[in-house]
């Protein structure tokens, strides 16, 4: 036997290793030419274990990602992901966790709505058609997680794939392009890049995927489960 290899071999054995460094999709991209399918259902479950309370990576690249940008006042400013801390009555327990569109199987948002602009993706995936949005902020109102924001003054310098308007809502639309595209959320991709890992993102209806598995093992809470809503975020450890 040898250690030196001849030409053929050594193009082999490279292309093989390349084949082996070349990044793989967090899903598999949805073919343009094809509408959502209700086979999948895109969830998110978040370790609260695992979110630092300084830590605001996720929402930051949330608003990049989107275009939100804000004047400085958090009680008017949109906010499609907010870091939020709750304290357990009982034991005085504080978690700190992300809070966004919690994208439930029964959006009440989307049953309020008086122009069908609020709408369920058949993958689960809750958005709102800023061309039939008149601002009448029900869906706000019926949110329980108070997860959709108002735009009250004009938007410039608006991302392509995240149309932002002046008098319409908005919320997490779950990152909806880059899901399509076989990519993470940007909240998730950000997460694991601070060094946290907190939330991880799959689909919920496939045995295969990672968050359905883990879902199968530890126990998650749904936030709001009286009222029967069945949202595609959990939180394990809250």
């Amino acid at each position: 036997m040898t250690n030196s290899l001849n030409r053929r071999e050594f193009l082999t054995l490279s292309s093989s290793l390349m084949l082996l460094t070349i990044p793989v999709a967090a899903n598999p991209p949805r073919p343009l030419d094809q509408p959502a399918t209700s086979q999948k259902r895109w969830g998110l479950l978040i370790d609260t274990s695992k979110c630092s309370s300084g830590c605001d990576a996720c929402v930051n690249a949330c608003h990049i990602e989107n275009g939100v940008t804000g004047n400085n006042r958090p009680a008017s400013d949109a906010q499609w992901i907010r870091k939020v801390t709750v304290k357990d009555k009982q034991t005085q327990k504080v978690t700190s966790l992300p809070l966004m569109c919690q994208h439930c199987e029964n959006p009440p948002c989307v049953d309020v709505c008086p122009t069908t602009a609020s709408f369920k993706r058949a993958d689960g995936i809750v958005l709102v058609d800023k061309h039939l949005c008149i601002g009448c902020r029900y869906c706000m109102m019926a949110c329980p997680y108070k997860a959709r924001s108002f735009i009250h003054e004009k938007v410039e310098n608006q991302k392509p794939h995240a149309p932002r308007g002046m008098g319409t809502v908005e919320s997490c639309n779950l990152c909806v392009k880059r899901v399509d595209e076989g990519k993470l959320p940007a909240c998730v991709e950000a997460c694991k890049n601070a060094g946290h890992s907190a939330i991880l993102f799959g689909d919920l209806k496939d045995p295969n995927s990672e968050i359905f598995q883990k879902l199968q093992k530890v126990s998650s809470t749904a936030l709001r489960a009286d009222m029967g809503l069945n949202p595609g975020v959990r939180y394990e450890n809250l």
